[in-house]
């Protein structure tokens, strides 16, 4: 190996790292599914700008911000190989307040619970959180307790950043040419346009969207997405008798008769797949329900889509006066499915971990990345550990160390890529 990832170069990267990331994630930035823009959030340009900008100044080539709402840059390459593209997401989950964050760093972690400048009543424990044990010593950053980090994915975005800035100014490290891609509204599964393949124009990628270290991910859920809309019948409540069909009261009925002890998130786990009700919005009139179905297995997807439109069509034939529709559109499939015929991305990801003395390990997500979709779309994309932790809600935080050695895993990446292809140059 020629890279020189040296512990002093850790350090190096830790100041980088805690800087990008405080900046960052202070950026309002979250997805909305309910909007049909592209991006689905105007705030989300923000940090695309600022993104496009950054790349700009630090010298990477072929800086654009696409008019679908991507940032893609070129690093040049300094030797013969493939192509290489590298991913992060610059939106954050919808699920919990992601306005006005405040991140604070912890130096030095002393292995006790962490509080909340801003709850005094929220508490990130050890004993809850065994990963966080093992980070005595580390630099951490949390939010303040009212909002999420941020960490997904901006720990990605900053990660990919102190990359391209250490190549950049460190011409003779050894790496083929790569291409960066920053997306919108990962988090809503629309970060993919279909032209981003063709755009990123990379041999394989990587997105930088996973948790603990050693994390090489190339199995996810297969996703669709479910919409059952409502509409019963609305009169005046006095003059209701044998005439008002209630939306409310079937709506209901839907979420009743479905599984409530099998088939939710709160009671699955590893292969599990659920049918998770996100939302319902309306009134007696009509209603909406949203639903995400997944599944590991396209046959288990299309059991749970079986599942809910059955339960739709009895209550319908129960109400006749009603109308009750179920729209089920696909969101992402399994990598797995296209990865398993060519593993060598995955292969080299976890030669590089161990080059670095990080023992690899492959766990199916439940969930998905931007790579779910690019790998059926013929990019293949498996994900690799950022050290993000408890995602999506209050608790969320991540080790600088974590992320420095999540940069360093990239550099030792892309110059196994090199090798692998002057390697195969020579035996042509």
């Amino acid at each position: 190996m020629t890279n020189d990832l040296c512990p002093d170069m850790s350090q190096q990267f830790d100041a980088a790292l805690e800087t990008r990331l405080l900046r960052y994630a202070a950026i309002d930035s979250q997805s909305d599914e309910n909007s049909a823009s592209a991006p689905s959030t105007a705030i989300q340009l923000d940090m695309l700008t600022l993104l496009r900008d950054e790349l700009t100044e630090l010298g990477a080539e072929d800086v654009e911000l696409t008019d679908y709402g991507v940032v893609l840059a070129t690093l040049p390459g300094t030797a013969e190989g493939p192509t290489v593209g590298f991913l992060a997401h610059v939106d954050t989950a919808p699920q919990f307040n992601a306005s006005g964050v405040k991140p604070r760093v912890i130096k030095g972690y002393n292995g006790g619970d962490i509080t909340f400048p801003d709850d005094a009543q929220l508490v990130l424990s050890p004993a809850e959180h065994p990963y966080l044990a093992t980070k005595v010593g580390h630099d951490l950053i949390t939010a303040s307790g009212t909002t999420l980090l941020g960490a997904d994915d901006k720990a990605g975005v900053a990660i990919l950043m102190t990359m391209a800035e250490h190549l950049l100014q460190t011409p003779g490290l050894r790496h083929g040419p790569i291409r960066l891609a920053f997306t919108p509204d990962e988090e809503i599964g629309r970060g993919v346009d279909p032209r981003l393949t063709q755009d990123l124009g990379a041999d394989f990628a990587y997105t930088l969207d996973g948790g603990k270290v050693g994390e090489i991910e190339y199995e996810s859920f297969s996703a669709d997405r479910a919409v059952v809309r409502i509409t019963g019948v609305s009169i005046h409540p006095g003059l209701a008798k044998g005439k008002m069909v209630n939306a409310i009261h079937l709506a209901a009925k839907i979420i009743q008769t479905l599984p409530q002890a099998t088939l939710t998130p709160e009671v699955t786990d590893g292969r599990e797949g659920f049918l998770h009700a996100t939302d319902m919005v309306g009134g007696s009139s009509e209603m909406e329900i949203r639903f995400i179905l997944r599944d590991f297995e396209r046959e288990g997807l299309a059991r749970q889509g079986t599942l809910l439109r059955s339960v739709c069509d009895a209550v319908q034939a129960g109400e006749p006066r009603a109308a009750i529709s179920c729209e089920i559109t696909p969101q992402y499939r399994n990598m797995r499915y296209w990865l398993e015929n060519d593993m060598t991305p995955v292969d080299l990801a976890r030669a590089a971990c161990r080059d670095l003395g990080i023992d690899p390990v492959s766990v199916p997500i439940r969930g998905g990345t931007d790579g779910s979709r690019l790998t059926e779309l013929g990019t293949p994309t498996p994900n690799i550990f950022t050290g993000m932790q408890c995602i999506h809600g209050p608790l969320e935080w991540i080790s600088v160390q974590d992320m420095a050695l999540a940069t360093r895993m990239c550099l030792t990446l892309a110059d196994r890529a090199a090798e692998q292809g002057r390697t195969a140059i020579a035996s042509e």
